[in-house]
């Protein structure tokens, strides 16, 4: 844990708030739901929570089948990391923070397939050589909980195949998450 040397105090409502530059670095959004944990030591601590974090088993089977049905990489988003991956070492790609292109493309809500004349778009933060071929957003009750992905080298573009394909994971993962 790293102290921040910033300290706040807690309203009459039990609320506090959270400094801007730490829900930037942390890349909490208004809106999103933190976890809350305590110590024996009497910590309190707050944690991005990820309703998609508890399917990482669930999607890796749906990245693994994916990835070989098709050519290429297929990997499952949070709205922050890649929780699930298949096609490629895991350790290149797991965990790994999600790219601002793609926040981007989370945000619009649909489906996106790389096109010729369209900038490439990294999958991740400081990972090269995994560029987006299909974005397919997971929504669930009009939240975006994040992507389903084929990723593939620089400039090879998807088929219908593979569009439908993460868009039907994609659906089907949003509509598990409402019940």
């Amino acid at each position: 844990m790293k102290a921040t040397g910033i300290v706040r105090r807690i309203d009459d409502l039990g609320r506090v708030v959270i400094p801007k530059e730490i829900r930037r670095t942390m890349r909490i959004r208004e809106g999103d739901p933190l976890e809350i944990y305590t110590t024996k030591e009497g910590e309190v601590i707050f944690k991005k929570y990820s309703l998609l974090g508890g399917l990482e088993d669930f999607a890796a089977q749906f990245c693994d089948t994916l990835s070989r049905n098709t050519d290429f990489t297929a990997a499952i988003t949070d709205r922050d990391s890649i929780i699930a991956v298949a096609g490629a070492p895991k350790r290149e790609l797991l965990g790994k923070t999600v790219s601002e292109r793609l926040e981007k493309l989370m945000e619009q809500r649909q489906v996106w397939s790389w096109q010729e004349g369209d900038a490439p778009v990294q999958a991740c933060v400081g990972v090269e050589g995994y560029f987006t071929a299909v974005a397919a957003p997971i929504l669930c009750a009009g939240d975006v909980l994040g992507l389903v992905l084929f990723l593939g080298e620089e400039g090879v573009a998807a088929g219908e195949a593979e569009h439908k394909l993460a868009q039907t994971v994609a659906s089907f993962l949003g509509k598990n998450m409402e019940n």
